[in-house]
């Protein structure tokens, strides 16, 4: 076959006020018609940067070396993409190649419909009536899966979940009919199930639409699930490329194995919690919980003539000193509404919601002031839960500061020294600004300040979702190694099933509000009795393409 796309020794050096940086370094790949190709690395090994050649999509400050030849559906030749004018580039985009990029909410103009977004694309390339591109639109809105798209067509990004919202973006890319797809993470920070959605609607687009795909990811089921062949990149070289059975039953590069080890697989947390049990004192059982819930009942009023919406229904849990229980469900069940009421920061409808000795049930600030020192909060994205005007340094120093344990952030520098070493960041790392960290560098210091006032409870709200498998696992093993010995109880939000099963010693799992199952690893992942669990188990792509196949065939049974 003729590959679509051939790179060849491409090198990519970017201009920095500290020097040259090279990105990616003698990297040649080939995709073939109706190929999946995916590139696997960790954030920094120049898989992106990679990908965005193919569309000339890097900035002024980027030195391409190699070539990057991209054969349209009417041009057997092909042309050179890193040596297209910019007249070319406007003409190929959209038309030969286009990209899905990793962020829909940014991809998205809030202040344009998403229909005219993609009749944008049709203006650019060809001459069609309104009537005419109209009809395209909603007809590719239908074929990803938006309903009533002759409505929705209409409407704007905002009115749209996250799961939708890539779906358009996908329509987008697929409304030209391009013959090759640059799918940039496009599963990053969404539900087990939604993803299994968009992992269908992107096989479609390979089946029906006849297009190449070149996928970017870091979840290796993802790739189990999708991929022909997969390219593992490390600090900008391509050290292994091979069909994707023979990378998971063989790896022959030591990094290729060190990246499939660290992926987190259901029932290896009940060693973990076999020996978290085996710690606790006699009598644990009888303490006096940390945190006790009965039939919680959390309502945000509605707005504009627009009934209340209930977002957490008749809830029950208890978490006692020491440990940790996971809190799993799709987005909009109510996770991180219980997450926040617990440290104070969403009102208590209705039942009774005890947080260390305080009934959070019509409780004043004044009630819950004196217990917020012994609550951490992990935010989901660290990057915006910083101040991006202070160093790191300030950032962690802040609940001290708040609090009166220091009179500055200057007084806690020792005391952030000491909370930055064990979070395994560098001392000097504090006198960096947010942005000069990496994303599991920030979580790891997003940490560090929920631990600064030595907290009884922690709580974590999806402190992983959008990291890589490595640097997950270096994160996950680092909570595991400080709740051992500091011994805190913690409440552990997050839509990654496997993830929870190492850390959590029970699991509850929410559905549209209520709880509908809780036990342990074994019991609610090993063994599930409700319905909605079944489900979202098997949607859970495992790293395996033999396994994955057949989880497949579950998932698309039980969705039926």
């Amino acid at each position: 076959m003729t590959d679509i796309v051939d790179i060849q020794d491409l090198s990519v050096t970017f201009a920095t006020d500290s020097g040259p940086v090279r990105a990616v370094d003698g990297v040649s790949l080939s995709v073939q018609p109706g190929e999946v190709l995916a590139v696997v690395g960790e954030s920094g090994s120049g898989k992106t940067v990679t990908a965005k050649t193919i569309l000339g999509l890097l900035p002024e400050t980027a030195h391409v070396r190699g070539a990057v030849v991209l054969r349209g559906r009417d041009d057997a030749e092909g042309a050179d993409v890193a040596a297209m004018s910019a007249s070319q580039l406007r003409r190929m985009r959209g038309r030969d190649a286009a990209m899905v990029f990793q962020e829909p909410s940014t991809a998205l103009n809030p202040v344009f419909t998403v229909g005219w977004q993609i009749i944008e694309g049709l203006q650019a390339h060809g001459s069609y009536t309104k009537a005419e591109a109209r009809e395209k639109a909603i007809d590719v809105l239908r074929r990803v899966g938006i309903p009533d798209p002759e409505v929705r067509i209409d409407h704007y990004p905002h009115q749209f979940s996250g799961g939708q919202k890539q779906r358009i973006v996908i329509a987008q890319a697929l409304i030209l009919d391009p013959g090759v797809i640059v799918a940039d993470e496009p599963t990053t920070a969404l539900d087990v199930t939604v993803q299994a959605e968009i992992l269908d609607l992107l096989r479609r687009c390979r089946d029906e639409f006849g297009a190449s795909i070149v996928l970017i990811t870091h979840n290796m089921g993802v790739v189990a699930d999708l991929a022909d062949r997969v390219a593992v990149m490390y600090q900008g070289k391509l050290v292994e490329q091979a069909p994707v059975k023979e990378l998971f039953a063989a790896p022959r590069e030591p990094y290729t194995q060190q990246l499939l080890a660290a992926v987190p697989r259901i029932g290896e947390g009940l060693a973990r919690a076999e020996v978290r049990a085996a710690r606790r004192p006699e009598g644990w059982a009888d303490q006096a919980p940390v945190v006790s819930a009965k039939d919680l009942r959390i309502v945000y009023p509605g707005r504009f003539r627009q009934p209340d919406f209930v977002a957490v229904d008749g809830v029950s849990f208890d978490i006692r000193p020491g440990e940790v229980l996971g809190l799993v469900g799709e987005s909009g069940s109510g996770k991180t509404t219980i997450g926040r009421a617990m440290a104070g920061l969403t009102k208590v409808s209705g039942g009774s919601f005890e947080v260390l000795g305080v009934e959070m049930n019509g409780a004043k600030e004044k009630a819950i002031r004196p217990i917020r020192h012994r609550i951490g909060f992990v935010f989901q994205d660290p990057a915006t839960s910083f101040n991006p005007l202070l160093t790191i340094a300030q950032c962690v120093a802040e609940p001290l500061v708040v609090h009166g344990r220091a009179g500055s952030p200057e007084d806690a520098r020792a005391r952030v020294d000491e909370l930055l070493e064990a979070v395994q960041l560098p001392a000097s790392f504090g006198d960096r600004f947010p942005h000069e960290l990496s994303g599991g560098q920030r979580q790891r210091a997003s940490l560090a300040r929920a631990l600064a006032l030595d907290p009884e409870l922690l709580i974590a709200d999806e402190p992983t979702s959008a990291l890589d498998v490595s640097v997950q696992a270096r994160v996950l093993d680092l909570f595991d190694e400080l709740h051992r010995e500091l011994g805190f109880a913690a409440l552990f939000i997050s839509h990654d099933l496997a993830v929870v099963d190492m850390l959590a010693d029970r699991i509850g799992v929410l559905h549209k509000g209520r709880l509908v199952e809780e036990g342990t690893g074994s019991e609610v992942l090993g063994a599930p009795k409700d319905p909605y669990t079944q489900r979202l188990l098997a949607s859970l792509p495992v790293p395996d393409p033999v396994a994955q196949a057949a989880r497949r065939a579950e998932w698309e049974e039980l969705s039926a």
